[in-house]
């Protein structure tokens, strides 16, 4: 979409939504812009019959029509109330469109400042108040997601296993399913890994609202601290461990590797803290099962975005590049099954 077409197709909209006499929309400009999803800031000022100017700054998620997403984003935007409602920090939901007004689906939410470049977020010295605390309002944000109820009737749509099913097995057989389709050449530390895995799963696991790619890189951060937890398209029903180990990846480290939780922290300060917010006690060998198994998933998800590009589906220069990550996530696995990583 261009600026122009946003402001035009949207301002009747949201005048209309709003009850306004004069709506104006100001400062659009892209945040992101991908084969999924565009991002885009907008500044909202309307005016109602006899009331005084109010003003808003949003963000604009525009969809492509996706058949991998796991659920609509509408079910997106519905999930996105339910964790605002229950006190997790994101950006409140504002409006859901459909594809009637900008030919794509679309909602609104409230704009968050802050920063979400884990580079900047790692090693930028105007950060460094707030990495101090970061691990523990981290653990936190996570115990809260972990909190809100699963009401079928509210969050039916989301993926997961079946009720009698354990998330662990199901996890590990979804996974080696992906891998096994994916996969067009041997990679022994791939195969070394699902063997450990499937010899260390821990026993049964608790069912909760799992956010599915909790890390640095999807949550805004300033200088204060955690401000709001982004990018919950990979959101499931599953073990809570998943997004504590997931959290851990050596990738989203940014280059710190020293400091295992995100760049930012050491993994007992992140799981005491879990413990403290959370009242669920970590076991520390399921959770470097659940880090293996996020080091594993993530080297097979290089597999699937470097399958997108070389079968043609996306002509992404980023995609293509992301395939040579697959190398570093087998160093890291064989890393951690030594020991040596942990």
């Amino acid at each position: 979409m261009q600026r122009e077409e946003i402001v035009e197709r949207l301002t009747p909209f949201l005048r209309q939504w709003l009850g306004a006499d004069r709506l104006r929309i100001d400062g659009v400009r892209s945040l992101t812009g991908g084969a999924v999803r565009e991002t885009w800031y907008l500044e909202v000022t309307s005016e109602a019959p006899g009331g005084p100017a109010e003003a808003w700054r949003l963000v604009l998620l525009a969809f492509r029509p996706d058949p991998r997403r796991a659920f609509s984003p509408e079910n997106e935007f519905k999930l996105l109330e339910r964790v605002h409602q229950a006190g997790v920090p994101v950006p409140r939901p504002f409006l859901l469109g459909d594809e009637s007004v900008l030919g794509q689906a679309f909602y609104l939410s409230e704009f968050v400042p802050g920063e979400t470049i884990g580079r900047r977020l790692v090693k930028e010295p105007r950060f460094k108040s707030a990495r101090v605390r970061l691990a523990a309002e981290l653990a936190g944000a996570l115990a809260a997601i972990h909190r809100v109820a699963l009401d079928p009737g509210d969050l039916g749509f989301l993926p997961g296993p079946p009720p009698n099913a354990s998330p662990v097995e199901h996890e590990l057989a979804t996974l080696e399913a992906v891998y096994r389709q994916m996969t067009l050449e041997p990679h022994p530390a791939f195969e070394l890994a699902l063997r450990w895995l499937a010899r260390n799963a821990p026993v049964r696991g608790e069912r909760v609202l799992v956010h599915g790619d909790y890390r640095i890189g999807n949550v805004i951060v300033d200088e204060r601290g955690l401000r709001a937890v982004l990018d919950w398209e990979l959101a499931h029903v599953g073990d809570p461990l998943e997004d504590v180990g997931w959290m851990c990846v050596r990738s989203w480290r940014f280059g710190m590797d020293q400091r295992p939780v995100g760049g930012i922290g050491e993994r007992e300060e992140f799981y005491r803290a879990y413990e403290d917010a959370s009242g669920r006690r970590i076991d520390r060998g399921a959770a470097r099962f659940w880090e293996v198994y996020g080091n594993l998933r993530w080297g097979v998800f290089t597999l699937v975005q470097l399958r997108a590009f070389t079968d043609g589906l996306s002509r992404s220069v980023e995609l293509a590049s992301i395939g040579r990550r697959t190398a570093e996530t087998e160093w890291e696995l064989l890393n951690l099954l030594e020991g040596d990583a942990y």
